[in-house]
């Protein structure tokens, strides 16, 4: 048997497996929203569905959704044979909505079934209405493919392709983006049987055990030294035609932590709506990184972290509600959680950022008498994160997401659109003893012969960013035509010939008193142009001379 040095040994490697399988779908994905932003996730698991790692590449809505998604496709599957590969993108059953595909591939070793290899995706096309929150329900938002065979023994069904390319705006980038989801977790499975090999293992039932009993000893803990007592959260942001209020409350147990967001708003009629799956995700998410942030992801380490919502609630919305954008609501429900945390174990949790991605989705159109084609550019942005305990927030940082912000170069290859501006947003992060990070100025047009479409998906417009223990708010989202006529948070909207879209994205919040700010950090500020002279004077009190002292350093 193994020793436990060696089953450490096995556990490095197989996070090691995992993010050689993401960073294989990163390299041969074809929708930027997954070679670009890394809006994905990849894991392994036994052979019963449990996950036993997942890739540090990814998103925890993602994996901590995906998670639970094995169990699924074995319940639906039924007997499975080598050279197997599965697919959905059931909300309900995957992460959230109909633009992330799951694919599951069975890994066999000397003819058994030793585990499973899982990936997911966020394809920029799924046909239907497009990427956006202008849905009356699932069924306007897009081709949905139930738990399925992408591949039977090694042959792809090519009825299945056909239906597919026959469903969605841009058929040979998602193709693509099936073939690489298959070809990632190939990649994972062949550097598994590498390892089994290499450590003459005939299954994973010796790390598994290890992996999973260690994991939940650690995590229990962790909740064994907190406080047995139980605080509420709430906040409210913009929703789609009226604002949303979400609500939980944490109870601290011996042996596990209960998150329940009762009192949480309604099922709203528009595609923001979080079915239960994503919301456990981000829910169990802000707890690990509260408590035990060190302790790698996986069954045992989530396990602990029960969260429930009442059915018909916006982060509990049951099919068939539209659901499209719900990671607007998902992204808000750590600072919720946070919210009541930090009445429980107070110094720890950050001040609020603008939690959800700034996205937008840009669809061209040729003039008429002008050559083109259609085209959809999806492009991934960023506000600032919230202030942490000592620590400044980020500025264009996507917290809790992870994803990445989309380069321009990419973005403008990837159809006639033009990028005019894009770049941090001076004082927008909320003053405090830390300062919340920065958001982000953009301004989009189309190419000389295009028009387009926006579709909006952004929030913090009337809600921005709370502070914590006395910090200030973060600056709110702003968008407008380049004429100044307002335009709306979230939905489609036309764009009149030759017009550009100009946007500034939130700012996180600060942490504690602005006033206890250290003057060498606020002079820093004021040189890199993260605030300004009026912010300095009077958010942190500097004198002019003091003012002109640290502007005269920047030369």
């Amino acid at each position: 048997m193994p020793s436990d040095v060696a089953h450490q040994v096995m556990w490095n490697r197989l996070i090691s497996v995992v993010e050689e399988q993401a960073q294989a779908l990163v390299r041969t994905a074809f929708s930027t929203s997954v070679r670009e932003a890394g809006d994905l996730s990849a894991g392994v698991y036994d052979a019963e569905g449990r996950m036993l790692a997942q890739a540090v590449t990814g998103t925890p809505g993602h994996v901590n959704a995906m998670a639970d998604a094995v169990a699924h496709f074995i319940r639906e599957i039924g007997p499975m044979a080598e050279g197997d590969v599965y697919l959905t993108n059931d909300p309900w059953m995957g992460t959230g909505h109909l633009h992330d595909i799951t694919m599951v591939t069975p890994s066999f070793h000397k003819g058994q079934l030793v585990g499973f290899f899982a990936c997911t995706a966020h394809v920029v096309d799924i046909g239907g209405r497009g990427f956006g929150a202008d849905g009356n329900s699932v069924y306007e938002e897009g081709l949905y493919l139930p738990i399925m065979r992408f591949a039977d023994r090694g042959r792809v069904d090519e009825t299945l392709i056909r239906i597919v390319r026959g469903n969605v705006r841009e058929p040979d980038q998602l193709v693509g983006d099936l073939y690489a989801l298959a070809a990632c977790n190939e990649i994972g499975h062949r550097r598994l049987t590498q390892m089994m090999e290499e450590f003459g293992l005939d299954d994973l039932t010796g790390i598994a055990a290890f992996i999973l009993d260690n994991s939940r000893r650690a995590t229990l803990e962790r909740i064994a030294a907190l406080p047995r007592t139980s605080a509420e959260g709430e906040m409210t942001v913009d929703g789609f035609d009226k604002p949303i209020t979400l609500r939980c409350r944490i109870t601290v147990e011996e042996d596990r932590i209960l998150t329940d967001f009762a009192g949480t708003s309604g099922v709203d009629p528009k595609g923001i709506n979080c079915p239960m799956v994503y919301t456990k995700a981000y829910a169990c998410y802000a707890l690990k990184v509260a408590i035990a942030p060190e302790i790698p992801n996986n069954a045992a380490s989530l396990a602990p972290f029960e969260v429930t919502a009442p059915e018909g609630t916006i982060v509990n919305a049951t099919h068939p509600a539209p659901v499209a954008l719900r990671h607007i609501v998902g992204h808000f429900v750590p600072d919720v959680v946070f919210d009541a945390f930090d009445r429980i174990v107070p110094g720890v949790v950050p001040a609020e950022g603008a939690g959800c991605l700034c996205n937008f989705q840009v669809s061209l159109r040729p003039l008429p008498g002008t050559q083109g084609r259609r085209s959809e550019v999806l492009t991934f942005n960023s506000g600032g994160s919230g202030a942490r305990p000592g620590l400044d927030g980020l500025n264009a940082t996507a917290f809790p997401s992870g994803v990445m912000t989309m380069p321009i170069e990419a973005t403008e290859h990837a159809g006639p659109v033009i990028i005019w501006r894009k770049e941090l947003r001076e004082g927008s992060g909320g003053a405090g003893a830390t300062r919340g990070g920065l958001g982000q100025h953009m301004e989009v047009g189309a190419r000389d012969g295009y028009a387009f479409d926006i579709q909006a998906m952004l929030d913090r417009v009337d809600h921005p960013a709370r502070g914590r223990r006395g910090g200030r708010p973060g600056a709110p989202t702003t968008i407008a035509l380049d004429d100044g006529t307002p335009m709306r948070g979230k939905g489609r909207q036309s764009v009149p010939p030759g017009a550009r879209v100009v946007m500034a994205f939130p700012g996180g919040a600060g942490y504690g008193p602005a006033e206890e700010r250290d003057p060498a950090l606020v002079a820093r500020d004021l040189r890199r142009g993260y605030i300004s002279a009026e912010d300095a004077a009077r958010d942190h009190g500097l004198s002019e001379a003091q003012i002109a002292v640290a502007l005269d350093r920047e030369g």
